[in-house]
């Protein structure tokens, strides 16, 4: 599938939406197609991975993840600090609950030693968390399997692409769990994938059996040095990336995660989600 240009994607969604709409108006109601069917955007479950707003404060997170209209976040760090007493790490949860957000996960979180993986679930239980996205090293990955197992908590390793001696590809991170607990899996980061010169698609359809995270984005080049950049921007073809995320009917999250920009991400994170929403409702 080739990738659409912006200008491409505008017509056929515009192509799309009068299309609906004349076919509504001469039937005098909703199209066959909408009758008890999803949109694709509700299909998936889209959110925030906070790494996003990194120099913003919890409160102001919040509130910009509920002008994007995304349900879901997964923390770093910077929103709810990995050195929290359980009781604090309980009462952020709450403010993110009553914030109408759904707190499903965290990450990244690496995990150097056994005491880091002991922690790294015990804070995640507290927070109500069920994914933790994660890097632990090699030799701790038996232990992170008990751990899945005893607390019933998704463990998603995350791609960091060039560079990355531990898990630089969806597939190196696959091979070391893929005769573990099926809640030992990957989070896919599309841009860190497209960066090794991979399809993110395929690996997605690869790999469908551990996917239990998603970090969507775009990068300006297929190689070590691209990078991020607005979604539709780049070179990731992310029509037919969603396309197989929904062919495969891939229920995790799909959290957008905006490297650019720190001082100023709202913009441009505003400009991703509106694309692949656009993207979504013409699928």
């Amino acid at each position: 599938m080739k990738k659409p240009t912006r200008r491409e994607f505008i017509q056929i969604a515009a192509a799309g939406v009068a299309g609906t709409s004349l076919a509504v108006a001469l039937g005098g109601g909703k199209t066959d197609a909408s009758v008890g069917k999803k949109k694709g955007y509700e299909r998936l479950n889209l959110g925030l991975a906070s790494y996003s707003f990194r120099k913003f404060n919890l409160k102001d997170t919040l509130t910009m993840t509920n002008r994007l209209s995304l349900p879901r976040i997964a923390f770093k760090s910077f929103h709810l600090p990995m050195e929290s007493t359980i009781d604090e790490i309980k009462a952020v949860a709450e403010k993110v609950k009553q914030a109408g957000i759904d707190l499903y996960g965290c990450g990244v979180v690496y995990m150097k030693n056994e005491a880091e993986v002991h922690w790294a679930f015990d804070y995640a239980q507290a927070a109500g968390m069920r994914v933790i996205i994660g890097v632990p090293e090699h030799n701790l990955l038996a232990l992170v399997n008990k751990k899945v197992q005893e607390y019933d908590i998704k463990l998603a390793i995350h791609n960091h692409g060039p560079g990355d001696e531990k898990y630089p590809t969806p597939q190196s991170a696959y091979e070391k769990v893929k005769d573990m607990d099926p809640r030992m899996g990957l989070c896919l980061d599309i841009g860190h994938t497209k960066r090794m010169g991979l399809d993110p698609a395929n690996a997605a359809e690869k790999f469908a059996d551990r996917l239990h995270d998603v970090h969507i984005k775009d990068v300006s080049a297929a190689k070590k040095e691209g990078t991020t950049v607005e979604i539709g921007r780049g070179v990731i073809n992310i029509p037919k990336f969603l396309q197989t995320l929904l062919k495969i009917n891939y229920t995790g999250a799909v959290s957008f995660e905006f490297e650019k920009d720190g001082d100023d991400p709202l913009p441009g994170v505003a400009e991703s989600v509106g694309y692949v929403k656009g993207v979504l409702a013409v699928i």
